[in-house]
């Protein structure tokens, strides 16, 4: 070796990473009915952490279950990292109990960064009860936009990205080279896809503004060891749904019900 070069660094990235989204909740259903009826609030009581899955949303997760069951165990997550809420709790356990992660529940890691977006004080309001009853929030976030605003007692997305650089230098420190699947939620797959594509604020607003990212869509990336200096990981696949379509269950794109304007 040359005086002065220096060894490769060891990889420090999953081999590869999924991002999924919870299934289905009860609050996206109640969000739905809430626009139908141009309500100014959704029906959704208690604690955004505490709503659970629908029932189709449970069908959703186990779809997931048997798309991982089919690949060989040496290609299945080897690693869960999980959001605290519910829905995401019962998502991955449901993709558990369908045969598709070889690892114990109790080896689950449920980590508090990856929660949910906190909304503040727009929790549990639609788009047209923040015009009503919060205009002034209204107007910051159309001057701010999404990126930037945050919402008295809530999160920007900005926010959301600081802990998310948190919880991928947790994983680049313990988990390189690894099978890792994330499961959580909707901005969340989106501010680790900033992250870790080096997006710009309008890249990923054009991005989300495509669409919803689908209940129980997968985002995969794979470690591309020639890609720069170190390797880094590449996007294979994003909203990625043919696990649901193969068994028929029906495919929803709905944001949280407390992530109206999210």
């Amino acid at each position: 070796m040359p005086e002065h070069a220096h060894p490769r660094p060891s990889q420090r990235w999953p081999d590869t990473l999924w991002i999924l989204r919870h299934g289905e909740s009860a609050g996206n259903v109640a969000r739905d009915a809430a626009m139908r009826a141009k309500a100014a609030r959704i029906a959704v009581e208690g604690r955004d952490v505490d709503v659970p899955l629908s029932a189709l949303g449970e069908a959703q997760s186990r779809s997931v279950g048997h798309w991982f069951a089919a690949m060989p165990e040496a290609a299945r997550p080897e690693v869960v990292l999980c959001s605290p809420y519910r829905r995401a709790r019962q998502t991955a356990a449901l993709v558990h109990e369908a045969g598709g992660l070889p690892i114990a529940r109790e080896d689950f890691v449920i980590d508090e960064r990856l929660r949910e977006k906190e909304f503040g004080v727009l929790d549990g309001l639609t788009t047209l009860g923040i015009r009503e009853s919060m205009p002034d929030q209204a107007e910051f976030r159309r001057i701010l936009g999404k990126f930037y605003h945050r919402p008295p007692g809530g999160e920007s997305w900005c926010d959301v990205i600081l802990r998310l650089r948190s919880a991928l230098d947790t994983i680049s420190l313990h988990h390189g080279g690894r099978r890792v699947l994330i499961v959580a939620h909707q901005v969340v797959v989106l501010c680790l896809r900033y992250l870790l594509e080096n997006m710009t604020e309008e890249e990923i607003l054009a991005i989300d503004r495509e669409g919803d990212v689908p209940n129980c869509g997968i985002t995969e990336y794979r470690f591309d060891p020639a890609a720069g200096a170190t390797g880094s990981l590449r996007l294979l696949r994003y909203n990625f749904v043919a696990p649901l379509q193969r068994e028929g269950t029906p495919v929803t794109a709905e944001p949280d019900a407390k992530a109206v304007g999210a």
